[in-house]
């Protein structure tokens, strides 16, 4: 495979493509590196090749001119990828898919970027390497080389060895052990001194799954899991975030169409599809907040039905789902008993349809320290006095529309699962 990489700065290349397996891989001739700077085509006497940004500001834009002659000397259908972070983020999946060209152009920015034009003159692909700053596309360019180049035939040595690897399979790579046996009372795990293979290719996995689970559960919604694979990761037991999120439904102070406050009526439905998903999720549990006495009692009978009547032997899971349901009469009510069970006062978050900057990172970070209450509105959304002593103020799920009219039911399983979902 042949790489030309378009850089300023061709000597930050020296080192890294000359040690390791890179090295010994351009022995064999199984890569190969070309590199052309942009500085020999520029014509202006000084050889310049970036100037000051249009409309001000700090730092300089490298010129379109230098690095489009540059791109002149490639030929035709050479796929030419851009280092930028706006791009397609650079995975597994890609490297493979890159791995298959017999060449490919790498574009290295530098200062504040490359004038935009160039995109717009020449089909280059933009590729990001992390959400992140550098000081340049050069070590971004590295990053994608190492990906590629060990995919090419012959160059691991051994083909199995790249099959093993993070992200190969979807999952995160097994923990790897060696000599000696025993380091400072941790021995290695008697498994991979059985020699059963079966055992050893078993416990392989199974790490693999709980790896990528704690760390970069993201991952498994894309991995092939099998059934197996699925059922041992429901067997472990782990801290979810679940656990520290609370949500509340409330019916007052509660705006109608005119923006009036009024209070609302509970709905069976409500009461029950929330239920529903606190417990599928398994959250810290779920307050229904209604000051109408009626009201009160009304929860409280389809509760205790399903709790303790008739309805808790004929549907067990219904049962276990209104066991999250506590009825109160106020927000405060809520806020008070979450006070009481975790010993901590929850963040307040504040929902609505129509206004909010607050992020769901931003949520999410709150639920590692400690407890988080949703708070959802009925009617036309919460009143103003439940708005402005909330901690935060979500943005509505889709804040980028016009039209967001959601069913708080369909909008408490979207944001829960945006929130603490397996592989959000």
């Amino acid at each position: 495979m042949r790489f030309s990489i378009v850089t300023l700065f061709p000597e930050f290349f020296d080192s890294p493509l000359s040690c390791g397996l890179l090295s010994r891989a351009r022995e064999k001739g199984l890569v190969h590196f070309t590199f052309i700077n942009p500085r020999d085509y520029s014509t202006d006497r000084h050889h310049h090749v970036d100037d000051r940004p249009y409309g001000g500001g700090p730092g300089m834009v490298m010129c379109v001119d230098p690095v489009r002659r540059a791109l002149d000397t490639i030929p035709d259908q050479v796929r030419i990828l851009l280092l930028s972070p706006k791009g397609r983020p650079l995975t597994q999946t890609l490297a493979k898919e890159l791995a298959k060209e017999q060449e490919l152009v790498l574009v290295c920015g530098r200062y504040e970027g490359i004038d935009a034009r160039l995109e717009e003159l020449c089909t280059v692909e933009a590729v990001s390497v992390g959400d992140f700053v550098l000081n340049g596309g050069e070590s971004g360019a590295l990053c994608l080389i190492e990906a590629v180049s060990r995919l090419v035939p012959d160059f691991m040595g051994k083909n199995e060895s790249a099959d093993e690897e993070s992200f190969s399979s979807g999952l995160l790579e097994y923990p790897h052990y060696t000599r000696p046996e025993e380091y400072e009372g941790i021995p290695v795990p008697q498994v991979l001194a059985s020699g059963h293979h079966e055992h050893i290719a078993r416990w392989r996995h199974q790490k693999s799954l709980e790896i990528t689970l704690a760390c970069r559960p993201d991952l498994l919604s894309e991995a092939a899991l099998s059934q197996e694979d699925m059922r041992y990761l429901q067997s472990l037991d782990r801290l979810k975030l679940g656990r520290n999120l609370y949500v509340a439904l409330v019916h007052f102070p509660v705006e109608n169409k005119s923006g009036e406050i009024i209070t609302t009526s509970l709905t069976n439905l409500d009461l029950h599809d929330i239920a529903r998903v606190s417990c599928t999720y398994e959250l810290g549990g779920y307050y229904v907040c209604t000051p109408v006495h009626d009201q009160q009692i009304l929860a409280q009978t389809l509760v205790n039905h399903w709790r303790t009547g008739l309805g808790s032997t004929a549907n067990p899971d219904r049962r276990a789902a209104l066991e999250q349901v506590h009825v109160v009469s106020l927000l405060d009510d809520a806020i008070t008993d979450i006070k009481a069970r975790t010993g901590r006062y929850p963040k307040v978050v504040a929902t609505s349809a129509k206004t909010g900057t607050g992020t769901f990172t931003q949520v999410k970070g709150c639920l590692e320290h400690g407890p988080v209450l949703v708070v959802l509105g009925t009617g036309h959304g919460l009143g103003p006095e439940i708005m402005v002593r909330a901690d935060i103020l979500l943005r509505p799920i889709r804040f980028m529309d016009s039209y967001n009219h959601l069913s708080v039911r369909s909008a408490a399983s979207i944001m829960v699962d945006r929130l603490v979902g397996d592989v959000g």
